[in-house]
């Protein structure tokens, strides 16, 4: 009886030592570096989903143009060609990890911007299409997507920052390099041009 009430009590110290060191990992930031992970990969996410938002758009904003001007061929097949490159690339949350990949990627969307921002010059030579109602509401949701990417390229920035933070400082440093070695640092959009970081103004 003495033998099987002493190992009850040995159980019961054990369970809470393990509860007490749960208690304080948990508290102590052992689980920042996964969560910090996972929130610069849903702020990727939000960006992927802006600009697949805005190729959507461009068929139609291709179709309704050539209605009117169609004589714009030249910058009617940069648009398509632009739109073409950016979403045939393959991405998800793994092109994170691939800085290269990334850079290609940024690269093909700032393309079809400045191949957009061309197109919407279209409009002032024609202004049968300025007023055009189709026209009209792509250029509302064309603006409001592009407001969105900007955003969405200004959430993930500062999720990859505090990511990065976190694995650079004490003590998430410490934790990174116990149990989360295989988590490296994060890229990031670069500027590529003056006020990159702002949305383009779309004006028609």
């Amino acid at each position: 009886m003495q033998a099987a009430t002493s190992s009850f009590v040995r159980r019961s110290h054990t369970l809470v030592i393990l509860l007490l060191a749960s208690l304080l990992l948990s508290g102590c930031g052992i689980n920042n570096i996964p969560r910090l992970d996972e929130e610069a990969k849903a702020a990727w996410a939000q960006v992927e989903n802006q600009y697949q938002r805005r190729a959507d758009l461009i068929p139609n904003l291709v179709s309704t143009v050539k209605g009117f001007a169609a004589q714009e061929q030249e910058t009617l097949t940069a648009v398509i060609e632009a739109r073409s490159k950016a979403t045939s690339m393959q991405v998800d949350a793994s092109i994170l990890d691939n800085p290269e990949k990334l850079q290609q990627f940024e690269a093909a969307q700032a393309k079809l911007s400045g191949a957009l921002s061309r197109l919407m010059m279209v409009q002032e030579r024609y202004p049968e299409l300025k007023s055009n109602q189709n026209f009209l509401a792509l250029q509302s949701q064309l603006e409001g997507t592009e407001n969105r990417i900007s955003v969405a390229r200004r959430d993930f920035i500062l999720a990859v920052g505090r990511y990065n933070t976190e694995i650079r400082t004490f003590p998430g440093k410490i934790w990174h390099s116990m149990m989360y070695s295989e988590l490296k640092e994060r890229e990031t959009f670069k500027a590529t041009a003056p006020k990159a970081e702002e949305a383009p103004q779309v004006t028609f």
